[in-house]
């Protein structure tokens, strides 16, 4: 389904800053094994691919494409999501800390982080209560859950970014991969099994997985 910009940008652009969003300084079927352990390893699932993006690099990549112009040709099915530019993780996570990494340099508007597996394929990530993320646009960084946004204090925006997830503790982190520093934290009850999520409005994104969490976070 052909998005129109306007539309995308409102869905990009969406939400209000609220307090209800703890945040501290500092579906498609997901076809492998639910994960509790670390080393989380995924790839991204095409046939939860919005139409606007094509998966590269043994699907450990993505890049959004002119609506219009050059679409996915992956057929459209229940697990695709139909209205907004998202795709998932292939990986089930039910528990445990899991670390990946997210080349962003090649994009202006992106949303990074989690979201529950059996998510509404008619919402965007970040503006429901089932999924939870970091975001960049207009060259700023926020924090995104059921609509709510808060401002992430990172000035500029470095090429590669981490993304921590503690599952019992109820905690998703944004980090500085160089510094092996945790910039932002989002508090949240995770109750269901959820996956890695990705927006991407602009340019391409390049996954990393399968590896070990930075030493001194725990």
């Amino acid at each position: 389904m052909a998005i129109p910009v306007k539309a995308a940008r409102l869905c990009r652009l969406a939400g209000r800053t609220g307090t209800s969003l703890s945040v501290t300084h500092r579906p498609r079927r997901c076809y492998l094994s639910t994960s509790t352990g670390n080393n989380l390893q995924f790839r991204l699932d095409e046939l939860t691919a919005h139409s606007s993006l094509d998966l590269f690099k043994k699907n450990t990549a993505v890049i959004y494409r002119m609506l219009g112009l050059d679409p996915t040709h992956v057929p459209s099915n229940p697990e695709r999501f139909r209205d907004w530019a998202v795709v998932f993780g292939d990986e089930k996570i039910s528990g445990g800390r899991h670390y990946w990494e997210v080349t962003v340099k090649k994009s202006q508007e992106f949303r990074l982080g989690v979201a529950e597996v059996l998510m509404s394929r008619e919402d965007c990530v970040g503006t429901n209560s089932s999924s939870w993320v970091f975001g960049y646009a207009q060259r700023k960084w926020f924090a995104m859950t059921s609509n709510k946004i808060v401002p992430v204090a990172l000035v500029g925006k470095p090429e590669r970014i981490g993304i921590l997830l503690d599952y019992e503790a109820g905690l998703l982190e944004l980090m500085d991969v160089e510094k092996h520093a945790i910039i932002y934290s989002i508090r949240a009850q995770f109750k269901t099994t959820l996956c890695p999520a990705f927006g991407l409005w602009d340019g391409e994104l390049l996954t990393h997985s399968g590896l070990e969490e930075p030493e001194g976070l725990k």
